[in-house]
């Protein structure tokens, strides 16, 4: 990134980190990093790069309405790949990045893509990855998002040395420093889990061009949060004051109140877990590599933890209350203007009489048609409900009242304690894996009948796993993670897609054991927009996904 800082200082970390740093959501006029060597001025600083930076902040040029910013946007093309929801809009290829291969009906029929070209390989290797269509490229907005967000934490590192802090010194550094490390971590997180390779960036100021594999970048964002968990020792005053100015008073809601160093701490282990399970295909994971992920989740995000999360203001400070988030753009009857469609396949997952679907969703009396020159498989008899219908006790998916819909911006109780039943089952300990199922379908009121005690086979209990992770994590940006480790995106001639699939076609005909054949590419190659301006090094990991 050294070259676009110079050349054009408006892309990727130059934009980030020379201009409109207005920092403090609640004031957009807010310190530069050159005023930002006081205590109040740190904290407002290290408050924005988190909330703007690495979530709204983004060149006008890339920026595009319907899709939006990263919590809608970017995370919006996850969803679209994890086949939550479908999308006819072709903003940003948003028509196409979901789009199957092709879909066969049930009665034999095989609908291919429609778009030209009709493959996600073609499409980001032929069309939307180059330089010249930055404005259109889907692939580089959680690029820039996240090395946004890793660039601000570099400049927050060099400024605590230089802040001279109040009361109990020690322990605000301390803070500020392993909120730092914390969203590097996160970012580094994001980056390993979708780029094929990418940067390891932890100066101040400057990049480099030594591109490294999406592992490395894995270590990195672990290392990184081991960093944040050794800053975060017993709880002070001090320690609550600045976590308390470091989240916004509108986040702090629910369960983003301020956590305490060992909450902290739980949702560290739960990321760590998270890094590990979502990339590493299931069949792969070792018995070592399980009893990992368990002694992660075993010390991770509990029920009554405190987590990351974010809200809408009246204001849109952080995400806009209409169109802030996946669910958000979802809301709505898919002919009434919802950008995104709930996938029929969504709704498939979820078991008779879950009460999580009969408080969320309503059935249209016609099955919504989209032009079929945009899909092949986002037609849908589906309408996410704004609030929700009201049913006591049951989680609520979308509610675009100012602060309604509470966003899991990182882990969250249910997934890790999914990851937890998942770990379980493939150890040997089923019923204690389908026991943490029962725990969280009855933490969002599910109503369902429990599924421990009933002597399910390994198969079943697997697809219990799998069914409630769709439906109990839908829009919180795993559905696509979940697809690739699984094999679902693979191809159907190396056993992947989808079989006994929900497809409405476009006359409204509905077949229920269609195959779908998705075939995208599982990690992504280094956006054009970086290597442009950012040749590799010698020696630099390939910057190109082989498959």
């Amino acid at each position: 990134m050294k070259k676009i800082q110079i050349l054009v200082a408006a892309l990727i970390l130059g934009f980030a980190t020379s201009c409109k740093e207005q920092l403090d959501v609640k004031n957009p006029n807010q310190p530069l990093t050159t005023s930002a060597n006081t205590e109040a001025g740190i904290i407002s600083f290290a408050q924005g790069a988190a909330y703007i930076n690495g979530s709204k902040e983004i060149k006008t040029d890339l920026y595009d309405g319907v899709p939006g910013y990263f919590w809608s946007g970017a995370m919006g093309f996850h969803e679209l790949m994890g086949d939550i929801v479908g999308e006819e809009a072709a903003n940003q290829f948003g028509n196409q990045v979901g789009a199957p291969d092709y879909v066969i009906l049930d009665d034999g029929s095989k609908v291919l893509n429609p778009n030209a070209p009709n493959t996600q390989y073609a499409l980001i290797r032929q069309l939307a990855n180059f330089n010249s269509n930055q404005g259109s490229n889907f692939l580089f907005h959680e690029w820039w998002y996240m090395y946004s967000l890793n660039s601000q934490m570099n400049k927050v590192l060099a400024l605590a040395d230089q802040v001279t802090f109040t009361g109990n010194a020690a322990a605000k550094k301390a803070a500020i420093q392993a909120w730092a490390y914390w969203w590097k971590g996160f970012a580094y997180s994001r980056l390993g889990s979708i780029y094929y390779a990418g940067l390891i960036v932890n100066e101040a100021n400057g990049t480099n061009n030594n591109y490294v594999t999406k592992e490395k970048l894995i270590e990195e964002a672990n290392a990184n949060l081991d960093k944040a968990a050794a800053l975060l020792t017993a709880s002070s005053t001090d320690y609550t004051a600045v976590m308390t100015q470091l989240i916004p008073a509108f986040n702090q809601v629910g369960k983003g109140g301020v956590p305490t160093p060992d909450m902290w701490k739980h949702n560290i282990n739960t990321l760590k877990a998270r890094n590990l399970l979502v990339n590493t295909p299931s069949k792969s994971l070792t018995a070592a590599q399980w009893a990992q992920i368990l002694t992660l989740t075993n010390d991770g995000i509990g029920a009554t933890d405190n987590v990351f999360t974010g809200r809408s203001n009246q204001n849109g400070d952080f995400l806009n209350p209409q169109t802030g988030t996946v669910a958000a753009k979802a809301t709505g009857d898919p002919s009434g203007g919802a950008t995104y469609k709930i996938s029929e396949r969504l709704i498939q997952d979820y078991k008779t009489g879950d009460q999580r679907l009969a408080n969320n969703f309503t059935q249209r009396a016609t099955p919504w048609i989209g032009e079929s020159s945009r899909g092949n498989a986002f037609n849908t008899r589906w309408a996410l409900v704004d609030g929700g219908k009201k049913l006591a006790g049951v989680a609520t998916l979308s509610d675009r009242t100012a602060g309604g819909t509470e966003l899991y911006l990182a882990g969250s109780y249910e997934e890790n304690e999914l990851m937890k039943a998942e770990a379980l089952i493939n150890t040997g300990k089923i019923e204690d894996g389908l026991k943490s199922i029962d725990a969280v379908r009855k933490a969002q009121g599910a109503g369902l009948a429990a599924v421990a005690g009933t002597s399910l086979t390994l198969d079943q209990a697997k697809e219990e796993l799998r069914r409630e992770r769709r439906v109990g994590l839908a829009f919180r940006n795993l559905s696509f993670y979940d697809a690739r480790r699984w094999g679902v995106i693979d191809d159907v001639s190396k056993g992947g897609g989808r079989t006994n699939a929900v497809v409405v076609d476009k006359a409204g005909k509905v077949s229920t054991k269609a195959t779908i054949n998705y075939n995208f590419l599982d990690y992504w190659d280094v956006p054009d927009n970086e290597l442009v301006y950012n040749k590799p090094a010698d020696g630099s990991a390939a910057v190109k996904n082989p498959k």
